[in-house]
């Protein structure tokens, strides 16, 4: 049996899908199974943002197609091209895309969904306007030619049935793991040789990880965040890949006077996080909306007290291991990152709820389902 993998995340992106991508691949490789993987991507670009970012192995092959990944937008979702992936990677058994859309596939292959959040939905003035406007019009194609559709967490999977009324015997949950390299680290020089590397200083830090984009709710974190710069040592860093419609994130800071106190420092390679989380003494995450918010678990398993929203997927996720606040309560936030950086008996019992809540979470059990979930879709 050979199953066609879209790739084109794990190579193009450091972040987000593209982390989902490849460490859900990377264990799906390590699982004993009776299949071959064609790992299908467009051309990928001349710099990766990640080193090796595939697996290797006897039952994988890595098929890149000849054109860039806006070229086969561009035929596939724009004009509509029935040109089928089986171009780049042969016949297959069954094609599983990761990342919302499904090219066409030839024949009566069946195929494989993944969808992350409907956050265009529920948010669309977090998103331009030509991005909204390309995904309203792709993905509920691609969900309705889907087979079987993969969804990041139980939220998201309520999304799917009460927005577009896909049954819910076609969706099924596959949660994301936290790679084993999330734990404290130990190490002073390693600590020291990251904050020197991203000119973090010497102060403690609050931290939070994601791409900046509005959905991640950015400005309201700063300015939750000015009150205390008065009071405590502490600065915030934001750490993430620029996405779009950030500009307003980059002023807010001169807004409330925190140059220098507040910072966006950039994407943080994949070796680097667990010495960024460890360093940290809170974690802050106050996105509107998640599919499912792994840097919550990678901040848990390196032993740092979290602080999130209590939006969508994050109680899920997060369960009793984490202080939970509305994203748009900005005097909340305050009072709860004083209290955290303040209260050790409350960070003692964060951590240790952390600890126990990130290891529930692995790559390997979301492999190991995600091939009973191959299993099933290939007998239908």
């Amino acid at each position: 049996m050979r199953i066609g993998i879209d790739v084109t995340a794990a190579v193009a992106q450091g972040a987000g899908i593209g982390r989902y991508t490849r460490e859900l691949v990377r264990a799906l490789a390590h699982e004993a199974q009776p299949y071959q993987y064609v790992l299908f991507s467009a051309k990928p670009p001349a710099a990766l943002p990640v080193a090796n970012p595939l697996p290797t192995g006897a039952h994988i092959r890595y098929r890149p197609a000849p054109l860039s990944e806006r070229w086969l937008y561009r035929l596939w979702y724009r004009l509509w091209l029935p040109l089928p992936v089986q171009w780049v990677t042969g016949e297959l058994n069954l094609f599983h895309s990761p990342d919302f859309v499904l090219p066409p596939v030839r024949g009566d292959v069946p195929t494989l969904l993944t969808v992350h959040d409907l956050s265009f939905v529920h948010y669309p003035h977090v998103f331009t306007p030509a991005l909204i406007k390309y995904l309203n019009r792709v993905v509920p194609r691609s969900v309705a030619r889907a087979t079987h559709i993969l969804a990041d967490s139980e939220a998201t999977r309520r999304d799917l049935t009460t927005i577009w009324n896909v049954p819910e015997a076609k969706i099924t949950v596959l949660y994301s793991g936290v790679d084993g390299r999330f734990r404290p680290v130990q190490s002073a020089d390693e600590i020291t040789a990251v904050r020197a590397k991203y000119d973090l200083g010497e102060q403690p830090y609050v931290v939070s990880v994601g791409t900046i984009q509005p959905r991640k709710n950015y400005q309201m974190l700063i300015r939750a965040f000015a009150p205390l710069a008065a009071e405590l040592p502490h600065n915030l860093f934001i750490a993430g890949g620029t996405g779009w419609l950030y500009e307003e994130m980059m002023m807010e800071i001169e807004r409330q006077g925190l140059n220098g106190r507040v910072r966006f420092i950039g994407f943080v390679d994949d070796d680097d996080l667990p010495a960024l989380y460890s360093g940290a003494s809170l974690f802050a995450f106050p996105s509107l909306y998640e599919g499912f918010g792994l840097p919550l678990l990678e901040a848990m398993g390196c032993g740092v007290p979290v602080l999130t929203s209590n939006a969508s997927s994050l109680p899920e996720v997060a369960g009793e291991a984490a202080v939970q606040l509305a994203p748009d309560d900005e005097t909340g936030w305050t009072a709860a990152m004083r209290d955290l950086l303040q209260d050790p008996a409350q960070r003692t019992r964060l951590v240790t709820a952390g600890f126990r809540q990130a290891r529930q979470f692995t790559w390997q059990k979301s492999a190991q389902k995600l091939l009973h979930v191959y299993q099933s879709v290939l007998k239908t």
